[in-house]
């Protein structure tokens, strides 16, 4: 199993749903950074489940205990070693049904892998409990960033059919910033609608999903390598590990398929001394390389796979057909707690290809 990713900067996970406590390793930052405790609150609360119908009824407080690395508010220089205490289990809701495998979970791959041997609660490590401590990591990587005037924006761009105002131009130029709290939405009138869908399938004991699309602004030109470990590479790589998400497209994405190749390209020109292009369907990235335009991404998110209709599958023990009827406590909408995720990986993998580019980042 490996649960390490980065190149100059490092970014461990740990923890089981149901375990004691998820955490993560962020490893390789410089010495004198500012860890702001507040900021990565804010964070992790946007991350947090609500109980209130549109996320999953298992509510923690998700507070941050840092155990290495942080001392009066800075880095140290060494791994900073992050903890997320679980808080509010119930391992009893999965014992009926721990032999029968859930559609659109890991459950029979995981058997497959780890013969049994998985702490198979909640999910175990699968979970999307574990992205927790992601956020927890990424939020630092955000801040950071966010002081050397790179700026990452996620919002919902479409929920259960609903779809919010878009976030940048076809020049790549940020419209609005998404809406602080829960729902990271551009057009606050789209959360009501949206609200309702969510309910609405949450109430017929189903699920729904959505798409998100991240911005990235203020990554100057030439980071990121032509081949294995371009931008589009880390950014996706992350992305995929992500629960949920199916699908990733950078700028105009899958629309390039439809296109000719001078309706494809960004014309280049020259604005207030520097090289900019007029258009941005590459996404802000030719050759695997930034171009100093916004960097601009799309995943697709697809619907929460725990969902209380009675489905078919099989019991992996008795090795027979079966029908399935989950109990616990699931988000009928992944979706908008996915939208931080999204947000604090894809700064881990701008600040990652930064350091590679620069070696490593000190107070600015």
């Amino acid at each position: 199993m490996k649960n390490t990713f980065g190149n100059a900067l490092g970014l461990t996970i740990f923890g089981e749903s149901h375990g004691a406590a998820v955490g993560a390793v962020l490893d390789g930052l410089a010495a004198g950074l500012p860890v702001d405790e507040a900021y990565i609150a804010e964070r992790m609360d946007r991350r947090r489940a609500r109980g209130d119908g549109l996320s999953t009824a298992r509510t923690e407080p998700d507070v941050v205990e840092f155990l290495s690395g942080v001392v009066n508010g800075h880095t140290t220089g060494t791994p900073i070693t992050m903890m997320i205490r679980n808080t509010n289990t119930r391992s009893g809701d999965y014992a009926k049904t721990a032999d029968l495998l859930r559609p659109g979970h890991a459950d029979y791959t995981a058997y497959a892998k780890y013969e049994g041997w998985q702490d198979a609660r909640g999910g175990g490590h699968f979970s999307g409990r574990i992205t927790a401590a992601s956020v927890a990591a990424g939020s630092i990587c955000e801040h950071i960033l966010a002081q050397r005037g790179i700026k990452v924006y996620t919002h919902i761009a479409r929920c259960a059919g609903v779809e919010d105002a878009p976030l940048s131009s076809s020049a790549g130029l940020i419209m609005a910033e998404p809406q602080p709290g829960h729902f990271a939405l551009l057009d606050p009138e789209k959360e009501a609608p949206m609200q309702a869908a969510i309910r609405a399938a949450g109430a017929e004991g189903d699920s729904v999903g959505g798409i998100l699309e991240t911005v990235i602004t203020g990554v100057p030109a030439g980071i990121g390598e032509p081949f294995f470990d371009s931008v589009e590479s880390e950014i996706a790589h992350l992305a995929f590990a992500i629960p949920a998400v199916k699908g990733i497209e950078f700028g105009a994405g899958f629309a390039f398929a439809d296109l000719r190749g001078s309706q494809a390209n960004d014309p280049f020109t020259m604005r207030d001394g520097k090289v900019v292009t007029t258009t941005n369907k590459n996404g802000g990235i030719n050759g695997g390389i930034a171009n100093g335009m916004p960097i601009v991404f799309r995943t697709a998110v697809k619907p929460t796979p725990s969902i209380y209709k009675e489905q078919d599958t099989v019991d992996y023990i008795a090795k027979a057909d079966a029908k399935l009827q989950i109990k616990g406590r699931h988000d009928p909408c992944i979706v908008p707690r996915a939208a931080v995720v999204q947000n604090t990986l894809a700064a881990f993998a701008v600040l990652d290809l930064l350091t590679v580019r620069y070696g490593t980042l000190g107070q600015k």
